[in-house]
């Protein structure tokens, strides 16, 4: 990172690295925390500030296994728990921290789909999962962690306020499949259930009209107490953007409920057989950087510009061919192009007025994808997974060092 000119780097903690057991009853791991403080110090003698994220999907097995992780409002309390050791022991040198990465992922691909742990769902939905419901737990679960973030942030702000704390969403961009008034309906109902969903409760206390008026009672409430705890419980908000899908309007569905038709907008990457943008290796990421130009602008407008981290901005390839000799595993001129055009795009969004205050590209180094493993690459830097993980630049790190000169 020092040799390519970078400032920053966005790291996440593991929970139960810290709390084995996800609870203070459990003790904590010095250990642990001597892996961090090493790793912190070690950026900060290189000049690289560190902005640290605290729950990026590793829920505790135990807390699961005792009343149902995220499912259960005691969540809140251990994360807040969690939380407080993190700014005890790192805060002194941590001034920007991140509590939750994507609650929408965590939501919806845990429990709506049920592709990402702990891979609950409905039976007929893609996870076939074996329990869950896709109709209730996703929108329970996102309370929880909205709420759990905005304890940890009152906590901060309290006890040791010495940086900025945030959150990081994701959003796609959704553009109009045709130009009728119901697709563009359609365009903001998906924006509202994916971005919305957290960032209406962090700026007016509530859910988006949309999702109330659509989800109903199984959308829950925050009390008095609550809406006023998550409405401006922010410094910053980091926005990870990757694509950019079509939405059209579907009309209600009789029967099944489920997050995944209650927004009534199916999303497509094609239109009449064209792509959005040019189609990558991973089915569900085309290449569209006005979205994020548009995206950018679109925060600014209706939740009054808040400062903005693009927290994720990336490209993956599928390794297919194991077999690829290093030299051709380094040219990633396609991760070259999709950064180039994506900071042209962020640069547009600041100069129309959009505050944001930096870019994180993912990733440092290949790494494991969840549910993709290692067979997708996001680095820029290489790594060798059957040589002790050694580690190659790829044309990408070399195209950043330039640039941030």
């Amino acid at each position: 990172m020092k040799d390519m000119g970078m400032d920053a780097y966005r790291f996440s903690i593991s929970w139960t690295r810290i709390l084995p057991d996800g609870t203070l009853r459990g003790g904590v791991n010095r250990e642990g925390v001597e892996y961090y403080n090493n790793l912190i110090n070690e950026l900060l003698s290189r000049g690289v500030q560190p902005f640290v994220t605290l729950f990026h999907w590793d829920s505790p097995q135990a807390l699961e296994d005792k009343y149902g992780g995220f499912l259960n409002p005691n969540i809140i309390n251990d994360y807040k728990d969690y939380a407080e050791v993190c700014f005890r022991e790192f805060g002194d040198r941590v001034k920007h921290w991140i509590t939750f990465n994507e609650p929408w992922a965590v939501s919806v691909a845990g429990y709506a789909m049920g592709v990402l742990a702990p891979g609950r769902c409905s039976p007929w939905e893609m996870g076939k999962c074996s329990a869950g419901d896709s109709a209730s737990e996703p929108y329970t679960v996102s309370h929880h962690q909205l709420l759990a973030h905005a304890a940890a942030v009152k906590l901060y702000r309290e006890k040791y306020k010495k940086g900025k704390i945030g959150i990081t969403l994701v959003s796609a961009w959704f553009v109009p499949f045709s130009r009728s008034d119901s697709d563009s309906d359609a365009a903001k109902r998906a924006t509202d259930f994916m971005l919305g969903w957290f960032m209406d409760p962090l700026t007016r206390g509530d859910y988006p009209l949309s999702m109330r008026r659509l989800v109903r009672d199984r959308l829950p409430r925050f009390t008095k107490q609550q809406s006023k705890l998550v409405k401006g419980a922010f410094d910053f908000i980091g926005i990870n953007y990757y694509t950019a899908n079509y939405a059209d309007n579907l009309p209600p569905s009789n029967g099944l409920k489920s997050y995944n038709t209650d927004a009534r907008a199916n999303l497509t990457g094609f239109r009449n057989g064209t792509p959005i943008g040019l189609q990558t290796g991973l089915p569900w990421l085309y290449v569209y950087p006005q979205g994020l130009r548009d995206l950018m602008l679109y925060v600014k407008e209706k939740y009054g510009n808040p400062t903005i981290y693009i927290t994720e901005n990336g490209l993956g390839e599928t390794t297919t061919n194991t077999s690829l000799p290093l030299a051709e595993a380094l040219k990633d001129d396609a991760r070259i192009e999709y950064h180039h055009m994506h900071l042209v795009a962020l640069l547009s969004a600041i100069r129309d007025g959009a505050n944001v205050k930096g870019y994180f590209a993912w990733s440092l180094l290949d790494n494991f994808e969840w549910a993709t493993g290692y067979t997708v690459r996001f680095g820029l830097h290489y790594v060798d997974y059957d040589d002790g993980r050694k580690r190659y630049p790829k044309r990408s790190a070399g195209w950043f060092k330039r640039f941030l000169k």
